[in-house]
């Protein structure tokens, strides 16, 4: 035993806590307002990132003084703010965000001004319904399009080909409620994937065709799909959510003949509302962990399980499994739950991977301990 700890104390100067094996955090109530989408994003240029969700950011480390971006418009339970994807769309250096919603049916960015003055909200598209919004570099240049999820909607992407300015491409007449994006294939292209099946790029992302695959019908599916080679066998897997019912699921990718199917594996069947999950390494040891949570009051407690406990988790993989730890779990005022876009970073110059995440419940931060 005494040689162990010798050896594992010599190890840690390089590993650092990267060998958590089980990672703790602390919470920290930010407001109480209930946006769903929070980004973290240097407002002011200072060099710390601050918090921007919904009407307000709130300046770091502390997330003590909050100023006003300009109220955003609340239909019902829900304010039409569904995304925060940090992106200068004016080229002036300031950090601005993307953002669009149910209701209105537009795709939206919001200006920083840089001098504390009411944000100036800008349409890029009109979508119809969007679910929410993510960002994933599709052809490869090192900067982001912008793909909003518009269920039983066609589905394109936006790319920034300018200040000010976006190109829209069209990927297909038609989406499901939900959103992924990887290479579904092998072919070095990424594919789309949604509630419906796959979409698979051709190599001319602007004039080609896209291929549509109906391989499953999954339902409310999560946004996003996260699409990655669990077991390293070479083929990309999904890792998907109910958005709206039970069940946290990955399905694993096999090919018999060339034809592509899934084999569905359960990771939680048990809780509900899996809206929104990441894919991040939590714990530093070059392995990606999976958080997510249930999304409170996603239809206003009409779903199945809404009205059960929620709560916050990271999911470790081992290679075989899903391993669920939980960051905060418990009726209303206690477990903290999701809303529709949460973020992840170092909010306090740690080291370590900390979450922010919004709702209905209210917006808190999990620092890392």
């Amino acid at each position: 035993m005494r040689t162990t700890l010798t050896l594992l104390a010599l190890s840690l100067p390089i590993l650092s806590f990267s060998q958590s094996k089980n990672l703790s955090f602390e919470k920290q109530m930010i407001a109480y307002e209930s946006y769903e989408s929070v980004g973290i994003i240097d407002v002011d240029k200072d060099g710390v990132p601050d918090l921007v969700s919904g009407s307000f950011w709130y300046k770091g480390p502390k997330f003590l003084d909050r100023f006003m971006i300009g109220q955003v418009k609340r239909y019902g339970e829900y304010y039409e703010d569904f995304s925060t994807i940090p992106m200068d769309v004016n080229g002036d250096g300031n950090m601005d965000f993307i953002t669009g919603g149910w209701f209105e049916g537009k795709l939206t960015w919001k200006e920083n001004p840089g001098n504390g003055k009411e944000w100036t909200s800008h349409v890029i598209a009109e979508t119809g319904n969007i679910e929410t919004t993510r960002a994933w570099d599709i052809d490869g240049d090192g900067t982001l399009e912008i793909v909003p999820n518009t269920p039983r909607k066609p589905l394109a992407f936006y790319k920034w080909v300018a200040p000010n300015q976006f190109e829209k491409y069209e990927v297909f007449e038609t989406q499901g409620h939900g959103l992924g994006y990887g290479d579904i294939n092998g072919d070095g292209w990424g594919d789309f994937v949604s509630s419906f099946g796959w979409y698979e790029a051709p190599a001319d992302l602007r004039n080609g065709e896209w291929t549509f695959h109906p391989t499953f019908n999954l339902g409310d599916t999560s946004v996003p799909i996260i699409v990655t080679d669990l077991n390293g066998d070479g083929m990309n897997d999904l890792i998907l959510g109910n958005g709206h019912n039970y069940g946290l699921l990955w399905m694993e990718q096999v090919k018999k003949d060339g034809e592509i199917s899934f084999v569905k594996h359960d990771i939680d069947p048990y809780h509900a509302q899996y809206h929104v999950l990441e894919w991040v390494d939590l714990d530093g040891d070059g392995k990606n962990e999976l958080i997510t949570g249930k999304r409170y009051r996603a239809h206003n407690g009409k779903d199945p399980g809404e009205l059960d406990d929620f709560g916050l988790y990271y999911f470790k993989w081992d290679g075989k499994t899903f391993v669920k730890n939980v960051i905060s779990f418990g009726p209303f005022g206690e477990g903290k739950g999701t809303g529709l876009y949460f973020s992840t970073g170092d909010l306090n110059a740690d080291g370590k991977i900390d979450i922010a995440v919004a709702g209905k419940d209210g917006l808190a931060v999990f620092f890392q301990k």
